[in-house]
């Protein structure tokens, strides 16, 4: 069975991901998306997670903050240090959201405007903070700040999730997590062919 099954470090991700994913994998793509209590129950449980996992066929993402870790690429080898432990890692990809996934949405902007109904916002997308917001160093307060409180991290990810544009460039962490959608439903596309 073709599947994605995604290892989040927390239930926002999951938000996020089941409103955007519908909207771009194939329909007879499945998808599972798995968030643990942060990162260091993620780092705990990986291996043995993938490595339990009954679907042979299935394709794993990890997703997790960066936070104030100084080098975005040791979160990342440690990760896949993890992944290579369950005896699968030609079947995972490991994808960090530079500071926080919230930078992702500071990326779009329009979508934080549509679907927290706030006008105005996509105004702000210029600004030299929202141009490149993957170098903001606390992004969830950054949004929380630009919407007056109103965003809240699941309910506003997963009402976000649905608005995000698939091509936007603005946030390299965003940019790279699709084109990793994208590669590894294109592997079992593949594999099927």
């Amino acid at each position: 069975m073709r599947e994605l099954v995604f290892l989040l470090e927390e239930p926002s991700a999951k938000a996020m991901l089941e409103s955007l994913l519908p909207r771009m994998l194939n329909e007879n793509t499945r998808f599972r998306c798995i968030p643990f209590e942060g990162k260091q129950d993620l780092e705990k449980q990986l291996a043995r997670r993938i490595r339990g996992y009954q679907n042979d066929r299935a394709r794993f993402i990890v997703l997790r903050d960066q936070d104030s870790h100084p080098d975005c690429m040791a979160v990342k080898g440690k990760l896949l240090a993890l992944c290579d432990e369950s005896g699968k890692a030609a079947r995972c990809l490991v994808r960090i959201a530079c500071r926080e996934l919230e930078a992702f949405y500071l990326a779009d902007l329009q979508a934080v405007e549509h679907a927290l109904e706030i006008n105005g916002l996509a105004r702000k997308q210029q600004t030299r903070k929202f141009r490149t917001p993957d170098q903001l160093g606390s992004p969830s307060k950054e949004l929380k700040t630009l919407t007056n409180q109103r965003y809240e991290k699941v309910a506003g990810s997963r009402a976000i999730g649905m608005h995000l544009d698939l091509d936007n460039n603005r946030s390299p962490g965003f940019r790279n997590l699709i084109a990793a959608i994208r590669r590894m439903e294109n592997e079992l596309l593949q594999e099927e062919a």
